[in-house]
């Protein structure tokens, strides 16, 4: 996964783990999806910036899945996990070049 941009990782693994619960009506798959690509970004954040950027980068990650929920309520769901989304993958981009 190197060649991957770990925004991009971690990107999928918000909408994508979003997308298997709501389409597979099984909350635990998308808790895996988001799990295995929080876990591969959190490895490529702490490779490429260190452990204190890779452990903020990593906690803003689980804080965007948990933010998602309650603002979804006030936005939509789609609108709320692109909106996290867009937040990790630009903290992403900002702190490791990737």
């Amino acid at each position: 996964m190197a060649g991957i941009p770990t925004a991009a990782v971690a990107a999928a693994g918000l909408i994508g783990g979003y997308g298997t619960a709501r389409w597979s009506g099984r909350r635990e798959l998308g808790g895996a999806v988001l799990a295995v690509a929080g876990a591969a970004s959190a490895v490529q954040w702490r490779r490429t910036a260190g452990t204190g950027t890779a452990a903020a980068l990593t906690g803003l990650y689980v804080a965007a899945f948990g933010g998602s929920h309650p603002l979804a309520k006030k936005i939509g769901a789609w609108p709320a996990v692109l909106a996290v989304t867009g937040v990790v993958a630009a903290a992403s981009v900002l702190t490791t070049g990737s």
